[in-house]
């Protein structure tokens, strides 16, 4: 029955259908499906088959913003659950922003999310985050991961950017940096001195995970 419904929630996000995926999340919830589960095999999962079918262009993006609007409605219905239970955190704070110049959240949004998801302690700098915010924000907060998403290939520089302001302010070896987002590659983060690439949010909380030892959930 849970794996129906499991099916019902992701059909009712890649059709950004608010009150179907709503429900579904809230029903799987009294049904004591772990929290966990309804993120990673409900709500992530529709958005990275949605994520699939825009690459091959299938969909497109005003299709992908409102689904990503219905799992961000879910999340909030699932989080609760999860950030009640001590146990759960791992105690561990992660930092995360678009760069400079870039004001798609969608992406970061998913991450910020799947982080909580797995106990991090997440602080989200939002959009348009200037180089010297970032670095600002890190020596006040201490993050041990940041994480720098850039959709657009004319915002990719700015990661570099952020890397190198680091280094000036004697910051860059206190903080892991993980770089993301549809301009970003492999190459690129072993070019600009990065720690890691993520290329969907599943990715980014495994990579967090191996660089901080947080156990997984």
């Amino acid at each position: 029955m849970s794996e129906d419904l499991i099916d019902q929630l992701k059909a009712a996000v890649l059709a950004a259908d608010a009150d179907g995926a709503t429900s579904a999340t809230s029903q799987l919830l009294a049904d004591g499906i772990a929290p966990s589960v309804i993120l990673e095999s409900g709500l992530s999962q529709a958005m990275l088959d949605l994520g699939e079918q825009w690459k091959l262009g299938n969909v497109f993006l005003p299709e992908v913003a409102a689904a990503a609007e219905v799992f961000t409605l879910c999340t909030e219905i699932v989080e609760p659950a999860l950030l009640a239970d001590a146990n759960h955190r791992v105690g561990v704070r992660v930092m995360i922003a678009t760069v400079d110049g870039d004001l798609h959240d969608l992406g970061k949004n998913m991450v910020v999310a799947m982080l909580k998801m797995a106990g991090f302690d997440v602080v989200d700098l939002g959009t348009d985050v200037s180089s010297d915010d970032i670095v600002e924000a890190v020596r006040r907060d201490s993050p041990a991961v940041l994480g720098l998403s850039a959709l657009l290939t004319t915002t990719l520089p700015e990661q570099r950017k952020v890397i190198e302001a680091l280094t000036r302010a004697g910051l860059r070896d206190q903080v892991a940096v993980l770089v993301g987002g549809a301009a970003a590659t492999e190459e690129w983060a072993t070019a600009i001195g990065a720690d890691g690439y993520g290329q969907h949010a599943p990715d980014a909380v495994r990579l967090v995970r191996e660089l901080t030892g947080a156990p997984a959930s």
